[in-house]
């Protein structure tokens, strides 16, 4: 009886599956002996796949520095596999620079003066991240060995299904090394027990014996809202844009001078406003005082932007720490969990686990101020310290020592202002609404990007750490509906407003947008409604009388996850074939759906009865696992790493107890 080869199906050829490629390398001496056929099917280029395409506006740009991406499993992340050192984004590029990394394609004039200027802190363009992700790619694939077979298939997954007799696999490539796909029926007979058929949208198939879903960020079908408002744009001649990934939209549409309403001012925002401003021709200069100033090229719209909370997402920070800097969380610890785990049934996120996360943060932003800036405060960091111990966050005691110990108000650390910088203020016209966002984006450059109030970056560092740990620590089947929803919800979205925004220079173009009267701000509590009588979108805030209305609407956000609505054929099918279905919670508000779809601890896809298809995982942020992005800081135990880790080992597993070894295949 010959020996039968496992093979190994990646739906989606991104960042995130470059990562499990290299993290299937490093374990594989250890679980699996024998070759294996892998094949990796994304339509665009592997590695950097849809999101990190080389080909989108060359002025996008990460919101990371360059000192602040890696791919590598580094000695810091807490997984069974073995780290594997290598160079993040900052280390590659001075390496190709130098010729010390050669596995690499002549780069274009502009590529090539982007890597000359590139430092440290540097924020790179997506199109140079786009090449250091595919030189990942192919770094993972020749570490896999020569007995491993790596297929590329430059095509699309429309669905999975059963394999019940024998068939032909689509492709067939070189012993360890990414091919194109070719379709071969001499691999006919070699399948006979895999248990996947993985239809491509050219007509082709992929048997495996283990599908990985990872999609990456995936478009859903409109919700009957966005239907509805671009049905109304479309009936009366106007443009409406429904969330999507902005760099994917075509904006031609929308004409110079043209009033435009936006709602949302997270990074979707801040790539819009680079497509129709830069990207249309503008630019901005700096005056002698440091100030930007806009320098339009005629062809720009004039945008109306709000939000929730009304202001862009907090810019990167660029002081760097005066005192004492933190290396893990003090509070919200694996021992704390555990007893939390003990005492209680259920966790609950705000009850149990908030109080945690907010001692945290503030131990680090005090312990900054304190350490940094003793001018700034009362007392010793010693007394404050063990004081603070003693006390919860939401406590009078806590309030009762922050405001004796730090006497101006404005240094005290108030999350719930943090998370709503607004709320509350009524503004009495449309004057005041453009003071007062201006005002506060002024003041966020200030606090961030000023070398006197680096307590702001202790603050950052803190909720990453627990952004991080929070998968680790905590079983998401242990916390309650709700949790999980606040979790997928608010908590997410707060650590974004915090931790993931723009570098601040993009604050200082919107300024600069705004003082040229091409950006104006609607405020908080955004609302925005189709006109029929007028044909037009009509928006406005419920803490202002301000009301605009506009023939474009754009609502710059991405899409929420759904796999019942998905635009993604492979998801769509998944769902249709009842092999997967959206994570449902039951909170005392009655039944919720997340719309991601629905995985084990262990990624693997839960069905709508509960069962699990044998093989078939998922990662990525539209599953509900918990998510935590494809690359990551060096040296900070990275949750993706962790998470790529746990999969790789998981499939390997699965393989190697799916395929009899040769000896075992031999008769006696």
């Amino acid at each position: 009886m010959p020996s039968r080869v496992p093979a190994i199906a990646f739906i989606g050829g991104g960042p995130r599956t470059a990562g499990v490629l290299e993290r299937l390398a490093a374990n594989r001496p250890e679980l699996f002996a024998g070759p294996l056929e892998i094949h990796v099917i994304e339509p665009h280029e592997p590695g950097s796949g849809r999101i990190w395409r080389y080909d989108q506006d060359p002025g996008l740009l990460l919101n990371s520095t360059a000192a602040d991406v890696t791919m590598f499993t580094d000695a810091s992340v807490a997984c069974d596999g073995p780290s594997v050192e290598g160079p993040g984004l900052s280390a590659w590029a001075a390496g190709v620079l130098d010729g010390s990394i050669r596995d690499v394609p002549a780069f274009e004039p502009h590529l090539l003066a982007q890597l000359r200027s590139l430092t440290p802190d540097s924020f790179p363009t997506r199109q140079l991240q786009s090449k250091y992700l595919e030189w990942f790619f192919r770094r993972a694939v020749s570490s896999l060995g020569p007995d491993i077979t790596v297929t590329v298939h430059r095509d699309t997954a429309t669905g999975v299904g059963r394999s019940l007799d024998g068939g032909a696999s689509a492709g067939t490539a070189s012993s360890g090394a990414a091919s194109s796909d070719a379709a071969s029926s001499d691999a006919a007979g070699r399948h006979d027990d895999a248990t996947h058929r993985v239809r491509l949208a050219s007509g082709a198939e992929v048997v495996a014996d283990v599908v990985v879903y990872a999609l990456g960020h995936t478009d859903s079908l409109p919700d009957p809202e966005s239907a509805r408002l671009s049905e109304f744009a479309a009936r009366h001649g106007g443009f409406h844009a429904p969330p999507s990934y902005t760099t994917d939209v075509d904006y031609s549409a929308i004409e110079a001078g043209q009033d435009v309403i936006v709602s949302g001012m997270g990074l979707a925002f801040v790539d819009l406003v680079v497509l129709l401003f830069e990207g249309r021709g503008g630019r901005f200069d700096e005056g002698p005082d440091g100030e930007l100033h806009y320098v339009p090229s005629g062809a720009e719209p004039r945008v109306w932007a709000g939000s929730r909370r009304g202001v862009p997402y907090h810019s990167k920070i660029s002081s760097t720490l005066r005192g004492e800097p933190i290396a893990k969380p003090r509070y919200f610890t694996s021992s704390a969990i555990e007893t939390l785990l003990a005492t209680h049934q259920e966790l609950d996120f705000r009850e149990h686990l908030w109080p945690l996360i907010a001692k945290d943060a503030g131990y680090a932003y005090y312990r900054e101020l304190f350490t940094g800036y003793p001018e700034r405060v009362l007392g010793t960091w010693s007394s404050f310290e063990s004081r603070f111990d003693a006390v919860d966050w939401y406590s009078a005691g806590r309030e009762e020592l922050v405001a004796f110990s730090v006497p101006d108000p404005a240094l005290r650390l108030d999350l719930e202002k943090l998370d709503h910088p607004l709320s509350g203020c009524a503004f009495a016209d449309h004057d005041s609404v453009q003071r007062s966002v201006a005002a506060y984006i002024q003041r966020d450059l200030d606090l961030r990007t000023s070398p006197d109030h680096s307590e702001t970056l202790a603050l950052f560092t803190a909720l990453l750490f627990v952004y991080m740990d929070l998968g680790r620590l905590v079983p998401q089947e242990r916390l309650n509906a709700r949790s999980q929803q606040t979790i997928h919800g608010w908590w997410h979205g707060f650590f974004s407003f915090v931790d993931s925004g723009p570098p601040s220079h993009r604050l200082r173009e919107m300024l600069a947008l705004h003082k040229a009267g091409f950006l104006k701000f609607l405020g908080p509590g955004m609302w925005v409604r189709a006109d029929d009588a007028m044909g037009r979108f009509v928006a406005g805030t419920f803490q202002s009388p301000v009301v605009v209305d506009a023939s474009a609407y754009v609502e710059a956000r991405l899409p929420s996850a759904s796999v019942e609505r998905s635009a993604n054929p492979a998801l769509a099918d998944l769902h249709q074939a009842g092999w997967g279905t959206e994570q449902r919670l039951l909170t005392s508000e009655g039944a919720h759906s997340t719309g991601k779809l629905l995985v084990s601890g262990n990624h693997r896809i839960v069905s709508p009865v509960g069962t699990h298809r044998k093989g078939m995982f998922a990662v990525g942020p539209w599953t509900s696992g918990w998510g935590a992005g494809a690359f990551a800081r060096p040296n900070t135990n990275a949750a993706p790493f962790r998470e790529n880790d746990a999969l790789a080992r998981r499939i390997l597993s699965t393989v190697a107890a799916a395929r009899p070894t040769e000896s075992q295949l031999t008769p006696l």
